[in-house]
Parts: structure tokens; sequence; C-alpha cells
């Protein structure tokens, strides 16, 4: 199942996706820990035989928080919908969770993925559609994450497309990808579990052989509208898991106990005058440069550059101009500027403890909702959070309730900025292995 691009046919199709930094955000309005991946065992096809990754989640207490209304891209938040002004429309009320959970501290890395990739689909078949062409460094120099070699022996097709990708979040995700990388997580077995402390945070890092079955188990992937099927595991989090890590600080700071982004409390209303400050990259690497300037996101500010770097084997020139989409190099320019940069190094933490909710990948949640108006119903629709490092602040506002189809293929290829954050549920350190009921 492996893509190769139609010149022709995304010349067509591009300008319905772009600009590509507002592509979430019109859709709504028109309606982990990173860590070191040890290598699957030699044809690790069993359950025993798959990766260890690390994945290091957050703790998000105080239970039965209230929720807090939002109206869709706008700079506010309100007690209830009936306190939003008249006329607004598609208003949510977001961010109550009644149970305590786990987050990733960070955005599931490119290495942490190929792990995955090699545990899943260890003779490189892709039966599950888990990769693209587009994703390697061959089709596209300057976002290919993944290089995938047919000649490798089993376990081994997938590779880190260059070391400093390694601990960039991956950004080819759509929701089936996602769900899969929490199923292969829950049919694991967790071979540790530790508890830390780090100031007002919790922190729950574990230690995970994956499993090579991804079509059920956190969800049952035969049905289209997959919701969780188990009480314990890994899980893609939902919208208002999302929000409450992202937003809601139980110290009563903010609006309402919200911040207006995940590095700062801001101020609603003001537009992006309190937005944090922007990433600013090393130009091979994509590590963050300005750590100490906080608050601190990777996105695109108004009126500054974009966060950006080229690997630094690629030549720069091949960075400007080589793409997958036939798009000529000044139109390639003006779509695709902003960077994935190394997770955590932004260093600005949530009121939870999380790093790289605003900005750097949006993020897939398992919440479904109703399309667009005028788009098609039968397909599954989720929300997605986060922000970009191409679109500017407010994708980052708690009331930036995005949505995409869950297997829009498209974007899979021509946004490379689609990332994943793992969730937790229940309590891990009783059941500590799952697989006996998925497949």
């Amino acid at each position: 199942m492996r893509f190769r691009p139609g010149r022709t046919r995304f010349r067509k199709a591009l300008p319905a996706a772009c600009g590509v930094a507002a592509l979430l955000a019109s859709s709504a309005l028109t309606g982990s820990g990173s860590a070191a991946a040890t290598p699957p065992d030699p044809g690790g096809t069993t359950p025993g035989g798959g990766a260890v990754i690390t994945v290091t989640t957050a703790e998000v207490g105080a239970p039965g928080n209230p929720a807090v209304a939002v109206v869709p891209f706008k700079d506010a938040v309100y007690r209830s919908c009936a306190d939003a002004p008249a006329g607004s429309t598609g208003c949510l009320m977001v961010g109550g969770v009644g149970y305590p959970y786990g987050i990733g501290q960070l955005e599931v890395t490119v290495a942490q993925w190929v792990a995955f990739l090699n545990t899943a689909d260890p003779t490189g078949r892709d039966p599950h559609d888990l990769y693209d062409e587009t994703e390697s460094a061959t089709a596209w120099p300057k976002y290919g994450q993944v290089n995938f070699s047919p000649s490798a022996g089993n376990g081994g097709h997938y590779s880190v497309a260059y070391p400093e990708w390694a601990d960039k979040p991956y950004g080819f995700a759509n929701f089936l990808r996602a769900a899969r990388f929490a199923n292969s997580l829950t049919n694991g077995r967790v071979l540790s579990q530790q508890v830390t402390a780090s100031g007002a945070y919790t922190y729950d890092t574990y230690q995970v052989r994956l499993s090579a079955r991804t079509e059920r188990g956190m969800y049952d992937l035969a049905r289209p509208d997959a919701t969780r099927a188990q009480d314990s595991g890994f899980v893609v989090p939902s919208q208002d898991e999302w929000i409450k890590a992202a937003y809601y600080d139980p110290r009563g700071g903010g609006t309402y106990s919200y911040w207006k982004y995940p590095t700062n409390p801001g101020v609603f209303g003001d537009g992006d005058a309190t937005a944090p400050a922007p990433t600013v990259l090393n130009p091979t690497t994509g590590d963050v440069t300005n750590g100490a300037t906080q608050p601190l996101a990777s996105y695109h500010a108004s009126g500054q550059p974009a966060p950006s770097w080229c690997p630094g084997e690629v030549r720069p020139a091949d960075c400007a101009t080589v793409n997958p989409l036939g798009l000529d190099p000044t139109t390639y320019g003006q779509l695709y500027q902003g960077s994935l940069s190394t997770v955590g190094q932004a260093r600005t933490t949530s009121p939870w403890g999380t790093l790289d909710q605003g900005g750097n990948a949006v993020e897939w949640t398992d919440t479904i909702t109703a399309p667009p108006a005028g788009q098609s119903s039968l397909r599954i629709w989720r929300r997605l959070h986060g922000g970009i490092s191409n679109a500017p602040a407010f994708q980052m506002w708690p009331s930036a309730v995005g949505l995409q189809p869950q297997d829009n293929a498209f974007f899979n290829r021509t946004y490379p900025w689609l990332g994943i954050r793992i969730g937790v549920i229940g309590d891990l350190g009783h059941t500590g292995h799952w697989s006996s009921s998925a497949q």
C-alpha cells in the first residue's frame, strides 16, 4: 500500500487544503515521553518479540473539575454556553473530566514510531497503511522522517531518516495510526513502572514491550467508529482529557481556572498579545536554541519567521525546493515553512507538567464529532488540538477545536505536522499485561 504521488492531482487538490497553517481552523469554522527504543527481536511478531519503548505520562488529578464553554476559534471562555454571546454557533462545554488519568509528558517521537512500525509490520508489507512514501527523506528532504528499505530483514524495514529526527514528534499520523499505536501498547507488556515527582507535578514512566497486535485492544478497528473497549490501558486522549491537561489550572489561575495557552494563563480577548514567545531552532538539528526565553512554544508568530530547520545531511537548496507534491519553489516556500522541534526543549509546562501541548505538532484525540456543514456524514470525524509550528497563536487557544476525518489519507501525505500524544486510563500497575482479550 505504498503511495506514489501524482503531480497533477496534488496541484489541483492543494488549494482546497491550504493555507496549510489554517487547515484545522477552516474545518472547524465551517461546522509520551521521548525515550530510546530497543529494536524487536529477530522475527519479532509474537507478543514477547516487540520493541521496548519508554513512555512518560503526567498524572492529571482533580477529578470532577468544572468544564468551560468555548465557541470555536473565539478568543474567550465562558462559564456555560448560556453565557456565550447571542448568535454564537457551535458552542461546546470542554475540559471537565470525572476521573484521574495520565497523559504523555511529550509527543510520540519518530524513534518511538519507528520501533512501533518494525514491531507491527515486521515483513514490511504494510497491510494497515502505517506508512507512505512521502514520509521518506528522499521524497521530502525537509520533512521526511522515516525511510523504508524493502531489502531489509524482518523487523528492520523502517528506520529514522536522519539522527536529528529521532527526538522530533512523529508528524504523519491519522487517528487510525494513533489508535493502532495505543493498541500495540495496551496489548504489550509493561516491564516496569516508576513514579517520580518534579515540583508540583507527578510522572509515571512505563517501560513497555510493544505487541504486534494492533487491530483490537483499546480500540476495535473493525468498527469505523471505534471507542474505548477497556477500562485500563493506553489510549489516544479524549478532547476533554487533552484540554484539561493543557489548560485547566487546579490552583485557580487564568479565567474560570482555564489558561488561554498551554504555556501560560494569557489574557482572553487580547489577541496574541500575551502569547508565548516563538522558538528559534538550530538550522541543522532542529534543537531549540532559546529555551531560556519563557514562556515558549514552536509556532509561527505574527511578523516573524516560522521556526525551521533542514537536516544537516541535506543540501539547503533541496530542503527549499524538493517536495513530493509537485509544487514550484515559490508556492512550496509559502505553504511549508514551520518545522517540528525537538520534543520538550521549549521547556514551558502546562498546569499539569506536560510539554509542547502548545505548538509543534497538532495532536489527535479519540473524540468523535459531527462533520462540518456540507461535509460527508459517511466518514468518522474526530477532534484535534494543539496548534502547529506553521500556524499562528490562535491555534493554541482552548477554543481551537479543530476536526478532521480520522482516515484522511490526503493530509497524511501533505501535512507533516499531525502528531500523537498517548494517554493512560485505569491502573496499569494492577493489570500489568492486557493481551488476553485482544487480537
